[in-house]
Parts: C-alpha cells; sequence; structure tokens
C-alpha cells in the first residue's frame, strides 16, 4: 500500500474508531440515568451507564487539579502519537501496517476520551440517579466526566479463593475508546513486540 493510501487509510480507521464511541457514549448519557443497566446477554454482559472523572476503568485520583493533569497529559500523548505515526507512515522501508494500526487504535481510543473530558461538561447537563442528562452545563472546560457502559460480569469467584473470593471476575466499567486503547497495545505487545525492541 502507497504512503499516502496509507494515511488516507489511518486517518478514516481513526475517525470511524471515534465516531462510534461519541455515539455509542452520547446515545447512552441521553438516554439512559446515571446507574441504569440493561442486559444485553443474560448478566453475563450488560449496559450500565456509570461516569467516572479520571482514568479508564474508573480509577481516579488527584481531584480537580488532578483531572487537569490527566486531561492535559491525554492531549499530550494524543498529539505525539499522531506525530509518530505520521513519521512511521513515511518511513522506509515501510513500517508493518499491523503496527500503524495498533498505533492507530490507541490515539483513537485516548482522543475518544479527551472529547469527553474537553466537552461533555460545556454541552450535557448533570446525569443523575433519576433523570436524564439533556443540553445544557454542568462542570467547565476539561472537567467532563467520562462516560462508561459496557460490563461484562462474567463469573464470581468462589469464598474459598484467597483475596479474590466472593469478587466478580471483572468489575470495571468501560467504554469504547478504552476498548480501541487495550486491545490495540496487546496486539502490538503480542505480534510487533519485535518492531519496537528494534526502534
Amino acid at each position: 500500500m502507497k504512503e499516502r493510501n496509507r494515511g488516507k487509510f489511518l486517518l478514516i480507521l481513526g475517525i470511524l474508531l471515534v465516531v462510534i464511541d461519541q455515539v455509542v457514549k452520547v446515545l447512552v448519557k441521553t438516554h439512559m440515568t446515571l446507574g441504569e443497566s440493561i442486559p444485553v446477554l443474560g448478566n453475563w454482559f450488560q449496559l450500565v451507564f456509570v461516569e467516572n472523572k479520571g482514568m479508564a476503568f474508573g480509577l481516579s485520583w488527584g481531584g480537580a487539579f488532578g483531572k487537569y493533569l490527566l486531561t492535559v497529559f491525554r492531549i499530550v500523548l494524543f498529539g505525539f502519537l499522531c506525530w509518530w505515526i505520521s513519521k512511521l507512515v513515511k518511513r522506509q522501508p515501510a513500517v508493518p501496517m499491523g503496527v500503524l494500526v495498533g498505533l492507530t487504535l490507541i490515539t483513537a481510543g485516548a482522543f475518544g476520551n479527551i472529547v469527553d473530558c474537553l466537552c461533555y461538561g460545556l454541552v450535557f447537563s448533570e446525569s443523575t440517579y433519576d433523570t436524564v442528562a439533556t443540553l445544557g452545563s454542568y462542570a467547565p472546560f476539561m472537567q467532563g466526566k467520562v462516560v462508561d457502559m459496557f460490563y461484562f460480569p462474567l463469573w464470581t469467584w468462589p469464598d474459598w479463593v484467597p483475596w479474590l473470593g466472593g469478587h466478580i471476575f471483572f468489575e470495571p466499567v468501560f467504554n469504547f475508546a478504552d476498548s480501541c486503547v487495550t486491545v490495540g497495545a496487546i496486539y502490538l505487545a503480542l505480534f510487533h513486540w519485535r518492531f519496537f525492541a528494534k526502534d
């Protein structure tokens, strides 16, 4: 694939992933109340609307200041990844397409959560356990909450298992952007680690 075509493909892929992420988030934000759960595959896969103030999978730290730092870090990381991908696209001999796709997944996921942090507080009203969000404002710039919805409580550990007994196998609720970052990173680590070891 020619350099120009590779660049176009990656750009279209990145935009498509961000659009999917944002469509899902906006639908959840404007049609579900906070904490509402919709079974998709029994109890194994549910849509559960939660919001987090910080990192992926509901993690957070540092209050409002930590939120600003995290958002700035995401923006810097996004800019670096865009620059790096553009350099790799132009490199000769050609970088494996799988490396570029994996990095694009990570970049699109990072940008998807950046949009929430930058804009959602300015665009939507506060989601509550009783009301669905509408157009409005609930937080200043860079203080928006990230919308999460995918929940896979596949099983509960038996009580006799040390430290894990009684806990759900995978408790975090996450979103499509988190999935893009995770899948991209795992894919690169499993199949393209030699490229990064050499690079």
